[in-house]
């Protein structure tokens, strides 16, 4: 049905119910469902229904035409979804690729996206990417636990691919605009130490947003941005979902071969808080000072009343100086 109503153009009930084959009983009830996924629907009586904005729906065979040959001849699966729990919990749940091959994974809603620090990820239906894609390590690469900057850096490319630029990366995995965030990534990973690992790479990013959902956001201090607003033509997600993919399975495949070292100089060019004064909670503790970048293994340097201090895991804001 919703590929019937994505034109954004008027259906009546009666032409739905006839190209469905169903009653339009039935197609009332499904349209009834369409605001748990944050759908604007909008009635008319007597004439029939239609979306609020038309709907750029994802499409595995336009994302994997789309594929660079590279790409397309490593990739084990691809998967589209309507909907999912999570695109990184349906890959953690299968078997794990070869080591050169990877699998893809997008929904167009996520009922319990995740984000770090058990935050939810929320995007309403169509008007982000949901994106994972998962990668098999013969030997767990050095500094594993920076893999998220490598990967914000791979999102970068993609970006600038599409002509997207004047993006930022926040430590450690925000993508931003003007400290606005336009996406983040987060990592799920198994193995051992000095032996094969798996991981898993989800990656959202904010395309269409809503005034709804951004003053959900701002009410729980975050103050977001979307690739609409930046870009004087419409983006097509399918595009953007291949060039994402292409990327991030490219960024993988460097990492196992050369660690976080292939990705520090663009990482350090892009880095939002480069000599910023910043506050860092760490649990109980908080850290304030000048951001001074990263190290070789990723941890966020932060000069601290004279001293340099590196900073593992926390939450970073950029702090007003007094």
């Amino acid at each position: 049905m919703l590929r019937l109503l994505a034109d954004g153009e008027l259906h009546s009930g009666e032409d739905l119910a006839a190209r469905l084959a169903i009653s339009r009983a039935a197609i009332w009830k499904q349209l009834q469902s369409l605001g748990d996924w944050g759908i604007d629907l909008q009635a008319t009586p007597g004439r029939g229904y239609r979306l609020g904005e038309p709907l750029d729906l994802l499409d595995a065979g336009a994302i994997r035409d789309a594929l660079p040959q590279w790409a397309a001849g490593r990739l084990r699966n691809l998967e589209v979804h309507e909907e999912l729990s999570s695109t990184s919990d349906h890959l953690l749940a299968i078997a794990e690729p070869p080591v050169g091959q990877f699998d893809a994974c997008l929904a167009e809603f996520q009922n319990a996206g995740r984000g770090r620090r058990g935050r939810r990820w929320i995007a309403p239906f169509a008007a982000g990417l949901c994106l994972s894609v998962n990668w098999s390590f013969r030997d767990a690469p050095a500094a594993l636990g920076a893999l998220s900057l490598a990967v914000g850096v791979a999102i970068l490319r993609a970006l600038r691919r599409l002509n997207i630029h004047g993006l930022a990366l926040k430590w450690p995995n925000d993508i931003v605009h003007g400290r606005r965030k336009l996406g983040g990534i987060l990592i799920d990973m198994r193995g051992e130490a000095a032996g094969p690992a798996y991981v898993v790479v989800g990656c959202g990013i904010n395309v269409r947003l809503p005034q709804s959902l951004r003053a959900e956001l701002q009410a729980e201090g975050i103050e977001a941005a979307g690739l609409a607003e930046l870009l004087d033509a419409p983006l097509g997600r399918n595009a953007l979902a291949a060039s994402l993919v292409n990327e991030i399975a490219l960024a993988l495949e460097e990492f196992g071969a050369r660690g976080l070292a292939a990705f520090t100089d663009e990482w350090q060019s892009a880095d939002d808080l480069i000599d910023q004064p910043v506050r860092v909670l760490q649990g109980a503790e908080t850290v304030e000072g000048l951001a001074r970048g990263i190290d070789g293994d990723g941890a966020l340097l932060v000069d601290v009343d004279g001293a340099r201090r590196r900073i593992l895991s926390g939450e970073v804001t950029v702090r007003a100086l007094r």
